[in-house]
């Protein structure tokens, strides 16, 4: 018989969430301070209800800037070099293998990450993976996965915990990606390695701005096993108001592994923010982080922001919805979400620091 795979859902108890630290070698050199306050807005955030894990090229002098004595939760820090902050989409994702005797043992599985279908380079980050896992970060008791022959991105991919997966039919086969795959092998290997019983693929669905070609996470997202968030559009005058809608059409006509309807619960689309160049960027709520008892949402400082999180207020009652100035974040097409990975409980080996 063989093993079981479990896919562990975002709301599963965390060890700790990684960040990747800006600097001035990234994208983000035009406006680095103005992103470093959001990431140690960010940081200081998420110390309040979890551990933190910082890759940074100056770990040192991010200690000084997030400050985080004081806080509840501790702050590690390891030096890496990186091709930028986007740690969704490189670092690994967190597995159970269930043996015949129903034990669990962890596992983290490492995909290629070629930068979103070859837009932009990701040498130094698809080797993170990698990096963390033979630098002892993980516990000695967590297994390495070896999915290379894959590209795939962590922000491409939701799981209820329970076997359902869902992804967007344009990233997953995107040519770029996986070039040459059939797309049913594709879909099939896939579910394989991460235990999936179904793979839901939405075929609508997009934000202007955005580089990954429509990523599941800023599109709709499980809350639970039978609830979906979603991004919504009510101003038919909006370009993205006849894609957002077949998309809730798609949503709407799902059901649950027990053929019930879920659960939706739509989130507004942010009225248009555009860049220096006039380009329209990806603001989305629906980029948020579970962070134990929180969730953390992205805000852009729009007259949207409270309905977004009253939204997920009364779909989570019993979270603390905490809503995060991500505006920043928006520049280089990417938000909360994005900037961060978490990691379940059981699976970081914190004695590392310690022994440092």
């Amino acid at each position: 018989m063989p093993a079981k795979i479990h896919f562990i859902p975002e709301w599963a108890e965390l060890d700790l969430v990684l960040l990747t630290w800006p600097n001035d070698d990234m994208d983000w050199a035009y406006m680095l301070p103005e992103v470093e306050r959001c990431y140690t807005d960010l940081a200081r955030t998420l110390l309040d209800w979890v551990d933190v894990l910082i890759l940074a090229r100056d770990p040192e002098r991010v200690r000084e800037l997030v400050a985080p004595e004081g806080r509840p939760h501790q702050l590690f820090l390891m030096e890496a070099e990186n091709n930028d902050t986007w740690c969704r989409d490189y670092a690994p994702l967190s597995l159970y293998v269930e043996d015949e005797e129903g034990k669990r043992h962890p596992r983290i599985l490492d995909f290629t990450f070629n930068g979103w279908g070859m837009k932009f380079a990701a040498n130094k980050d698809n080797l993170i993976s990698r990096a963390l896992y033979l630098a002892r970060v993980f516990r000695p008791e967590v297994g390495y996965s070896n999915a290379l022959s894959v590209t795939f991105e962590g922000g491409g991919i939701e799981t209820d915990g329970e076997g359902t997966l869902m992804t967007t039919e344009s990233v997953l086969y995107e040519p770029n990606r996986n070039s040459g795959l059939d797309e049913a092998v594709l879909r099939d290997y896939l579910m394989s390695l991460l235990g999936g019983e179904r793979l839901i693929a939405l075929e609508n669905g997009e934000l202007e701005g955005d580089d990954t070609d429509g990523h599941i996470d800023t599109l709709a997202r499980f809350l639970s096993p039978t609830q979906i968030a979603y991004v919504g559009c009510s101003d038919g005058h909006d370009s993205h108001y006849h894609a957002l809608r077949r998309m809730r059409e798609e949503l709407e006509a799902l059901r649950t592994p027990a053929g019930q309807p879920y659960e939706l619960v739509e989130l507004p689309l942010p009225p248009a923010i555009y860049d220096e160049e006039g380009q329209r960027l990806p603001a989305t709520y629906a980029n948020f982080l579970f962070a134990g008892k929180a969730l953390l949402v992205p805000t852009y400082g729009e007259a949207t922001d409270e309905p977004a999180l009253e939204a997920l207020r009364r779909a989570l009652p019993e979270h603390t919805i905490v809503g995060v100035n991500c505006r920043a974040l928006i520049y280089q097409h990417g938000s909360l979400h994005c900037a961060t990975m978490q990691f379940p409980k059981g699976f970081i080996n914190k004695n590392k620091w310690s022994e440092n």
